[in-house]
């Protein structure tokens, strides 16, 4: 049998002592390789594009420039761009929504303990998932816009691909949300698709944002009728 390749990491922090410690952590777990550094948001960037990573562990406030201008030069510059995990010291601070809605696949309080780390890194590799759901809802909840109208993507999603985002929202994988609504893996990656790009979201963490952000988890659920033809 072969085993999956490690999962490659880079880290973005300006403190020397911070990188040193998460980097001590993560090589001593089987499957993970720390494969490049950065002190400033602009290395993260060059040292990214250079190694190709799978997880990019970015410290928000940094010289240069931040890690949201980072985190959006990475996600606009590259093809199959890295996972972008936030690293931060307030799970409230206004920088860690802007890395969100620029297309971070989540975040990390600096406080975090080992295995916590371990768990968040190998989650979001595999990308089917949301980190910390219920901080992300209440990071979220502080910034739904008020809208006239719903955006008309609301509108756009079927009833059933919006079952799909609410549990998104959640936090269930693929595979949960497949046994919630008893249907195969491969029709919820369908639907994943379909709310991702009705939302113009680039991953379900960017969508579970921009629903937040609508006030489309505070309306109604929509029952499927006969139109909606989803996949059942």
């Amino acid at each position: 049998m072969t085993s999956s390749p490690p999962i490659r990491i880079v880290l973005a922090d300006d403190e020397r002592m911070v990188r040193t410690a998460l980097r001590a952590i993560l090589s001593a777990e089987p499957g993970l390789t720390v494969v490049g550094e950065a002190a400033t948001g602009a290395e993260a960037v060059s040292v990214t594009r250079e190694v190709r990573p799978d997880v990019v562990l970015m410290d928000v406030r940094m010289p240069e420039i931040d890690g949201i201008r980072a985190t959006e030069q990475i996600l606009a510059t590259l093809t199959e761009p890295p996972r972008i995990v936030v690293v931060t010291t307030f799970e409230n601070d206004s920088y860690v929504y802007d890395a969100l809605r620029a297309g971070a696949a989540g975040f990390l309080l600096k406080r975090a303990d080992a295995d916590t780390l371990v768990q968040s890194v190998r989650l979001v590799a595999r990308s089917d998932t949301l980190l910390f759901p219920s901080a992300v809802r209440a990071l979220a909840e502080t910034h739904t816009r008020a809208y006239a109208a719903p955006p008309p993507w609301v509108a756009r999603l079927t009833g059933r691909e919006g079952e799909v985002l609410r549990l998104m929202a959640a936090g269930l994988t693929n595979a949960e949300i497949a046994r919630r609504l008893e249907v195969g893996s491969a029709t919820v990656k369908t639907h994943v698709a379909a709310v991702l790009a009705k939302t113009g979201a680039r991953d379900r963490t960017q969508a579970v944002i921009v629903a937040y952000e609508a006030g489309f988890m505070g309306l109604p659920a929509r029952k499927r009728d006969g139109s909606d033809r989803s996949g059942y």
